[in-house]
């Protein structure tokens, strides 16, 4: 009996290390944030944890993999930015630009955003569970946006396509310039920019909230309390009579 046990003993062993699965754990107190974005790019899956961001750059931006990441702070410019596929959690606040030209997946913040949240993006869902600052989705293409709290000015400007979901209040100039993305705004506005306007909640748009909504995790969130935003159409083509607003 003592020698089989004294055999199967090593087998039996298993690394501490091998346990916790290094690989796939980054500390950004430790390691250059380079080599873990450089990781990222490389033949990845399954879950991945960032650890003390301090307010870095560019995390974990560029990812195309069907990975979840999670990262563990605050981060700066740029996170999750051309994001494709991967589903990233931002435990903190984000600086500027945020999934910026994100194509798919999700990002989710925590915190709060500064300006320029989801710029340029073209697909996936961002949700950002605080505030969102200036320009929130500011030239979308396609890209579903919700927050949770408030946005600052011009957010929605010049955007083409995709939905902007606000449980708070919105600054001035909102949906400046906007062509077809649609606006869902719970709260109230401080203005509406040139040729955005009120439009009806009809059932499909009652819908459409509703499935934004819980995919964000507001679920409880009752969609006819909102009030829908969009283009007036009226700037898509030039017009003399409508010069100032240019």
């Amino acid at each position: 009996m003592d020698t089989l046990t004294a055999t199967l003993e090593p087998q039996l062993s298993i690394p501490k290390e091998e346990t916790m699965n290094p690989a796939h754990h980054f500390d950004l107190a430790e390691t250059p944030l380079r080599e873990v974005n450089s990781a990222l790019h490389g033949d990845v899956s399954g879950e991945i944890v960032i650890d003390n961001p301090a307010g870095a750059h560019s995390v974990a931006a560029g990812v195309n993999a069907p990975v979840k990441i999670t990262v563990n702070g605050h981060v700066g410019y740029y996170a999750a930015g051309m994001n494709q596929q991967a589903e990233i959690t931002i435990d903190g606040n984000a600086g500027t630009g945020v999934a910026e030209n994100m194509m798919s997946g999700t990002v989710v913040v925590k915190g709060n955003a500064s300006q320029s949240a989801g710029a340029t993006a073209h697909g996936g869902l961002l949700v950002i569970e605080g505030d969102a600052a200036a320009r929130c989705g500011i030239s979308m293409k396609g890209i579903d946006i919700v927050v949770g709290g408030s946005v600052g000015h011009n957010s929605a400007f010049m955007a083409q396509a995709g939905r902007l979901v606000i449980r708070g209040d919105a600054g001035h100039g909102l949906g400046d310039s906007i062509y077809e993305t649609r606006i869902y705004l719970r709260g109230n506005v401080e203005s509406l920019g040139a040729d955005c306007v009120a439009k009806p909640m009809r059932a499909e748009h009652l819908e459409e909230l509703a499935g934004l909504l819980k995919a964000a995790g507001y679920k409880d969130d009752d969609p006819s309390t909102y009030t829908r935003y969009g283009s007036a159409r009226q700037l898509y083509h030039f017009h003399s009579d409508n010069t100032s607003a240019y």
